[in-house]
């Protein structure tokens, strides 16, 4: 017992003397809960490495990935709420997750503080350029003539991009058979290779090979046409009207973390976002910057929470 209240102390003491110095005086680890090479992995080196240099702090990515971004996610939620662990979230892990995972074990909406939001961006369709679909018509067409002969790849099971799938499959009246991965870096390899038909996708992590040429992007899931790939429709133009999903990503900080740490970062996250350079950078990613105050974040967060809920709860997903 007393050596369990002297370690209180120690860890107590240890805070304190951390919360003294003026922030940040160490290391800022940025949890990116996808494995390397996605959309969320690409977006968080940009912001850890535009931070370092322009801050002239250091913001090390830590990838933590697994379960659909969910185990990156709950190891933000334990660490201690000193602004020293935050992490990169997104719709698929803070607001999508707690509706489909029967034991998570966080509440985004409590456990974690929305800092900053980074940026928004359409989910494409893809398949590789050798491929016979030319159009999104010829998807359609060939999954009516044969349903559940057509497969498509996403980063895993219960991300946003798994769900614009199914909610492509439903308003085409179509089946196709999903095939999850374990981040959109296996999913891509994939489908570049022919072994699966098409690829649901970030715009970021299929941006690359669009703009090699070797992938052709059918058609992106927003309301209007990404201004990084401008040529590409929607799937609104294509016939199937209303069509939007779109997904953000954002910086949390364990619930709890000091409002003026979260007020500098904020700051420093919009004073980046504003640049030239910056905007540039995240677009040629095909993301669209787009800052917010703490507060509009998580008015964000919470109004999504809900509007996934019935989501989710219409598509009938659900995972273990």
């Amino acid at each position: 017992m007393i050596r369990k209240l002297l370690t209180s102390a120690v860890l107590a003491l240890a805070f304190a003397a951390v919360q003294a110095q003026p922030y940040p005086a160490k290391p800022v680890r940025l949890i990116v809960p996808f494995p390397p090479g996605g959309g969320t992995d690409i977006l968080s080196r940009l912001v850890a490495t535009k931070l370092t240099e322009v801050s002239k702090w250091t913001v090390v990515p830590d990838n933590r990935a697994g379960a659909g971004g969910t185990i990156g996610i709950a190891e933000a939620v334990r660490a201690a709420p000193t602004g020293y662990d935050i992490v990169m979230g997104q719709k698929d892990n803070m607001v999508v997750a707690p509706w489909l995972y029967k034991n998570l074990s966080y509440e985004p909406t409590k456990d974690l503080a929305a800092v900053a939001h980074v940026a928004y961006t359409p989910v494409v369709i893809v398949t590789r350029t050798e491929s016979k679909f030319k159009t999104l018509k010829d998807v359609v067409d060939a999954a009516r003539a044969a349903p559940d002969t057509i497969t498509y790849g996403s980063p895993g099971n219960g991300t946003t991009i798994h769900l614009a799938g199914e909610i492509f499959k439903s308003a085409a009246n179509i089946k196709m058979r999903h095939v999850p991965y374990k981040g959109s870096n296996p999913a891509m390899m994939d489908v570049l290779a022919g072994n699966v038909d098409l690829m649901v996708s970030s715009l970021p992590s299929a941006m690359g090979q669009i703009k090699s040429g070797k992938l052709r992007a059918l058609a992106v899931t927003s309301a209007k046409r990404s201004s990084s790939v401008p040529e590409v429709p929607t799937v609104a133009e294509l016939g199937y009207k209303d069509f939007d999903v779109s997904t953000w990503y954002g910086l949390f900080a364990p619930a709890n973390t000091p409002k003026e740490i979260i007020t500098t970062l904020n700051a420093e996250v919009n004073k980046l976002l504003a640049t030239p350079e910056m905007k540039a950078a995240i677009i040629a990613q095909g993301a669209e910057p787009q800052g917010m105050t703490p507060e509009q974040f998580g008015t964000l967060l919470k109004t999504d929470y809900l509007k996934w809920r019935d989501i989710v709860k219409a598509s009938g997903a659900t995972i273990e």
